[in-house]
């Protein structure tokens, strides 16, 4: 019998009315005031987001790779180059493992606004690590390596106070989150009862009328680096995942939460628009944060400054880039836009405007590891096995991202980016990113019958 594509949910959806839990979550008044730790000064007030009158089922959860290339749409050659190069990447993480389990142990850092250095990134990459072997389906009970590094995960992020990811709370959403796509990559009865209390921690981190936000304030709905935070996409995209392997529908309050801090990043203009999106480009794509006015480090890398501050008086804008594209497309579909919804063409159309597997769109070099994973996430997302740009061109991106991949996989096996922002410097994390990339790239989409 012919194949019966997987992505076949987007052609047969039940369209969801979202309840009036939903309804509540985007439209009541705050409970608290205001916390404390929030500068309203800097807020901008906009117009309340929209209720969604209809919601469609997330992508469905795809945790394991496939094990045939007839299960993928991608040529033998390309697929068998793909599992070569994910074993030679993960033989590189074995070896670079710490003797106790975990991955980047003490490497300190520091997101973008979070309130100060860290140690808990390997937290973070040691999740994602986890993740990257068992969608290859290296497990507790057939990998020692992931044994050892599940056991680190839980020994440096839960207490007897229960879970708490960065003590220091510089890092601890970005933790969270990573922790939680490990977890879930697991699909383990034995860690159940743990995943369910790091998704209950990442709800409450988010900015909601629980801390006094309304939801006309740019921060409603978003997460930062830290448990508290000024939120941006890249945290909140991360946040949404994790929702999402666990399992979240798209009519889930903090999801619709989550969308209406997303939908805010898109540079289009409407009528409750930010100002500098009513001011810019409009050309569909995402920018970093609308928070405190907004921020873009597209318009840094062009000159104009992160927040548009060096724009000539009465034009300031905000620019758009690859990877917040991506991942803004990609979260829209997991909180349940349908894919003709005017937003998602228009984050679609700015990716076709901008097709590159070479660079960042608008940041160059900077973040291409991060931006690849961001590209794979969101097209397996959205059923596409081809993207056309807008000059006509076909691209299959499955192809084009494992042949961009392969070329650049070091002889040891691991993956580096000479343009070290972001930690991509960091060669566990890099090799991390790559592999998951490649993941996406070969997984199912097909189902023999």
């Amino acid at each position: 019998m012919s194949t019966v594509l997987l992505k076949a949910w987007t052609m047969a959806l039940v369209l969801l009315t979202p309840p009036t839990d939903v309804d509540r979550a985007l439209r009541d008044a705050p409970t608290v005031p205001l916390d404390s730790r929030v500068d309203a000064s800097r807020m901008t007030r906009l117009a309340p987001p929209g209720v969604p009158d209809r919601l469609t089922p997330p992508p469905p959860i795809m945790r394991r790779i496939a094990e045939n290339s007839g299960d993928v749409p991608i040529a033998p050659a390309t697929f068998d180059a793909a599992r070569a190069s994910i074993r030679r990447g993960l033989a590189y993480l074995r070896g670079s493992q710490s003797a106790s389990g975990g991955w980047m142990e003490g490497t300190p850092a520091q997101g973008s606004e979070a309130p100060k250095i860290s140690k808990a990134a390997s937290s973070a990459v040691t999740g994602l690590v986890i993740r990257a072997f068992a969608q290859a389906g290296l497990l507790e009970g057939n990998d020692p390596a992931v044994a050892r590094g599940v056991a680190w995960l839980v020994k440096a992020c839960w207490s007897a106070d229960g879970f708490e990811p960065d003590a220091s709370g510089g890092l601890a959403t970005y933790v969270a989150s990573c922790t939680a796509l490990g977890l879930a990559s697991l699909d383990s009865v034995t860690h159940a009862e743990r995943l369910r209390e790091v998704i209950a921690w990442l709800r409450r981190a988010q900015w909601d009328q629980g801390e006094g936000l309304g939801p006309e304030q740019d921060w409603f709905g978003g997460v930062g680096y830290g448990s508290r935070g000024r939120p941006d996409l890249s945290n909140t995209q991360m946040m949404l995942e994790a929702l999402h392997e666990s399992g979240a529908k798209a009519e889930d309050p903090a999801v619709q939460r989550a969308l209406a801090f997303v939908a805010r990043c898109q540079n289009v203009r409407s009528e409750g628009a930010a100002p500098w999106a009513n001011t810019g480009s409009a050309d569909g794509g995402f920018v970093y944060t609308v928070a405190n006015g907004g921020e873009s480090f597209a318009s840094e890398a062009a000159g104009e400054g992160r927040f548009g501050e060096k724009m000539p008086e009465g034009t300031r804008a905000l620019r758009s880039y690859g990877s917040m594209t991506y991942a803004g497309y990609k979260s829209m579909l997991f909180a349940g836009l349908r894919r003709d919804d005017p937003r998602v063409l228009a984050a679609l159309d700015w990716a076709r405007a901008h097709w590159s597997m070479q660079e960042n769109p608008g940041l160059g070099k900077q973040g291409l590891f991060y931006y690849r994973l961001a590209l794979a996430r969101a097209l397996a997302a959205s059923g596409r096995d081809i993207m056309q740009d807008t000059g006509g061109t076909p691209h299959e991106w499955r192809k084009e991202l494992v042949e961009a991949l392969v070329a650049a996989q070091r002889p040891d096996g691991s993956w580096i980016n000479d343009q070290d922002r972001w930690m991509e410097g960091e060669p566990d994390l890099v090799t991390a990113y790559a592999l998951l990339a490649l993941e996406e790239a070969i997984k199912p989409s097909r189902q023999s019958q």
